[in-house]
């Protein structure tokens, strides 16, 4: 009988971990912002291949091999910078222009982030900090489709 309640507590156990996993994979705030903020120039899969890459004087790079040409080790403080506007990309434009903007300034009044009653998170975090996740999460993607 403790054997049945071991197996039982074991079923359980892979159940409840394969659901949070299933719920992980559904929902992916890197991806989001991502697919909303950066594959339109780079492409869903990353490669540059965005729909309005062909219409672009500087072709977009392969964002997918950032860590095979530096070695293979990812460049984090170097995609961070780009991100965030420190380092300046020609085909980014000015952080004026709209398609670029001030999509990550933490300025309220400048920066894409929804009123709290659209977000949680602006609720309990100051609008810098919501920022930095963003860029964080869009980091940790491009971590994550690195070739190997």
């Amino acid at each position: 009988m403790k054997n049945v309640g071991i197996a039982f507590a074991a079923v359980a156990a892979i159940s409840i971990g394969s659901g949070c996993q299933t719920l992980a994979d559904q929902f992916d705030p890197g991806k989001a912002e991502y697919q909303s903020s950066c594959a339109p120039c780079h492409g869903k899969d990353g490669k540059g291949n965005g729909p309005v890459s062909p219409g672009l004087k500087v072709t977009p790079p392969d964002l997918t091999i950032l860590a095979k040409k530096d070695n293979a080790v990812f460049p984090f403080n170097a995609v961070y910078e780009i991100i965030d506007g420190r380092k300046a990309v020609i085909a980014h434009g000015t952080r004026d222009m709209p398609i670029w903007g001030d999509r990550y300034v933490p300025e309220p009044s400048k920066a894409l982030i929804p009123r709290p009653s659209e977000n949680i998170l602006s609720l309990f975090l100051d609008p810098e900090t919501v920022v930095r996740m963003r860029i964080l999460a869009v980091i940790d993607y491009l971590n994550r489709i690195q070739e190997k």
